[in-house]
Parts: structure tokens; C-alpha cells; sequence
């Protein structure tokens, strides 16, 4: 195969991963016309239709997309390589992309990324808010974080922060006018602020843990929200019980606008973990991104 190939393989690659032939002209740095030309010529010489153009939309044919699954995979090897060669350099560079959730963000991913990428400018990191469990390989990012009870087995976890707890809390108002709960199983006679789940829509079912027999108990209340910052709220105001992570209402707990109840139901679980699929080289970058995060007990 000419090396004209190559290109015009790597080009129909960016395409199918951007599906814009405008983007895909911009990232590669051609003008989008002289990319259409260059699929057109390359869909003649293979002798069938790679790409399914409409004026609002780019998108593979069948084709196209097993020739993509042929070929993606060999170009993301010699990026990685190439990627690997920044070794021979004396700082390392690249941009990793990891998926993560809001709360992973804020309070691990970005205070440990702060101090630690100071002195590596060359390094770009990408942090992508998303509550779903996300398809890292698919969507194309480097790693995604979790809880550790939640990584998949295939892939390689690293733990980046402690282990957690969940706490229940109300404020001191709602405990003084409402009989505080000994047990879980009494929460249902307490008015309590729920968690909607963003992964799967449904509401949280609280999750306890005594003497090793775990029990979930599903709770009511006048107000659900789908994350932890407008619960908390929603507690001090005295609108019921919430249960919430620990390290969100401590200050809470520390000033007296929220007292806990059930705390010997509360246990810790494994926390915050990066995950990415086994890889024969991983790059600088990469490797270094993973160095800065990775938990410490000292």
C-alpha cells in the first residue's frame, strides 16, 4: 500500500471519529473540501462507500465501519508509541482525557492534579464530567474513575483516595421535633431528602451495614435532587434526613448546622479508583497523570 494510503486511512479515521468532515479538516489542518476529495478518491480506489454524507450528519457505512474497527486500533498503537518516544525527551507531554463524576473532580482528581502537573506544562489533562458509567475504550478516553467495588474486572484500577463513608444527617431542628432513628428500618417514618440516581434514573436505596449483615432500605420525603451539594442544603434548612458523604458534611457537622444519627449502621467502602484497559505502552503522560493521583497512606 502508498503511503497516500496511510494518510488517506488516518484522515477517514479522524472523520468517522469526529463525523464532521469540517472539524476532521480542522484537527488534521486541510481544508474541507480538499478532505472530501480525499475520501472520494479513496472510496474509488477501494471500490466502495466508506461514508454516508448528509448535510446535517457524517456517518460510517458498513463498510466503513468495519473498515474502522480494522484500522482504529493500529493507528491508536502508533500514536501511543509515538507518544512513548517523549521519554527521549526531558519533560514528558501529551494530553490524557479521563471521564469522571463531579464530586471525583472536585475532591480528588483536581487538587492532586493542581499540585502535582505544576512543573509539567507540556502535559494537558482533560477532565470530562459524566455521571454514567461511560464506555472508556468506545468513547475514546484514557481512563475513567469509579468506586472501586464498581471497576470492571477487565480492567487495571488504581486507587486514587481513601476509602469513604456515607453518613445520615438532619439538623438539629428536625432531630428535636422528630424521634431520632436507632435502627434503618425506622427511617420510613422519617421524612427524608432523597438521591436520584443519574446512571440508572431510579432513587437511591439507602445502603447500611452492622455486624457484617448489610440492609438497604428505601426512603420518602417532599424533595429529591440528583446531586449531593443541594441536599446538604436542603438538611440544614430541616427538610428531613439526608445521607450524604462524609467528607460533604463534616464542616456541617463541625459547625452544628447538621448533627448525625445511625452512625454505628455507617461503614466505610473502598473509594475513588482510575481505571483503564491493559495496554502493552503506556505513555509518558499518562504514566505520570496516573503517579500524581494514585493514593498514599503517608
Amino acid at each position: 500500500m502508498a503511503r497516500a494510503d496511510f494518510n488517506d486511512l488516518a484522515a477517514f479515521a479522524v472523520i468517522a471519529r469526529v463525523r464532521s468532515f469540517t472539524r476532521a479538516a480542522a484537527e488534521i489542518g486541510v481544508s474541507p473540501s480538499a478532505l472530501s476529495q480525499t475520501m472520494r478518491s479513496l472510496e474509488e480506489r477501494l471500490g466502495y462507500r466508506l461514508l454516508s454524507r448528509t448535510t446535517r450528519s457524517v456517518s460510517t457505512t458498513e463498510a466503513g465501519e468495519r473498515l474502522l474497527s480494522a484500522v482504529a486500533p493500529r493507528f491508536e498503537e502508533i500514536e501511543a508509541e509515538l507518544l512513548a518516544m517523549g521519554e527521549l525527551r526531558d519533560r514528558p507531554a501529551g494530553l490524557v482525557r479521563i471521564t469522571c463524576s463531579e464530586r471525583a473532580a472536585e475532591t480528588v482528581l483536581w487538587p492532586k492534579l493542581a499540585a502535582g502537573l505544576v512543573d509539567f506544562p507540556d502535559v494537558k489533562v482533560e477532565l470530562f464530567i459524566d455521571h454514567s458509567f461511560t464506555d472508556i475504550a468506545a468513547e475514546r478516553f484514557d481512563a475513567g474513575v469509579r468506586l472501586g467495588e464498581s471497576v470492571e474486572k477487565d480492567m487495571i484500577a488504581v486507587r486514587i483516595g481513601p476509602d469513604m463513608r456515607m453518613v445520615a444527617v438532619a439538623s438539629p431542628t428536625y432531630i428535636a421535633n422528630h424521634p431520632s432513628p436507632t435502627t434503618p428500618q425506622e427511617l420510613v417514618a422519617h421524612t427524608c431528602i432523597n438521591l436520584r440516581l443519574s446512571t440508572s434514573g431510579g432513587l437511591y436505596a439507602w445502603e447500611f451495614e452492622k455486624d457484617g449483615h448489610p440492609l438497604r432500605v428505601k426512603v420518602d420525603g417532599q424533595f429529591t435532587f440528583n446531586t449531593v451539594r443541594p441536599m446538604v442544603n436542603a438538611a440544614i434548612q430541616g427538610f428531613g434526613i439526608a445521607y450524604i458523604p462524609e467528607d460533604s458534611a463534616q464542616p456541617h457537622l463541625h459547625s452544628g448546622e447538621l448533627a448525625q444519627v445511625l452512625d454505628d449502621w455507617c461503614q466505610p467502602f473502598s473509594g475513588f479508583h482510575l481505571y483503564y484497559p491493559s495496554r502493552r505502552q503506556m505513555n509518558p503522560a499518562f504514566a505520570l497523570v496516573i503517579d500524581v493521583l494514585r493514593h498514599r497512606t503517608r
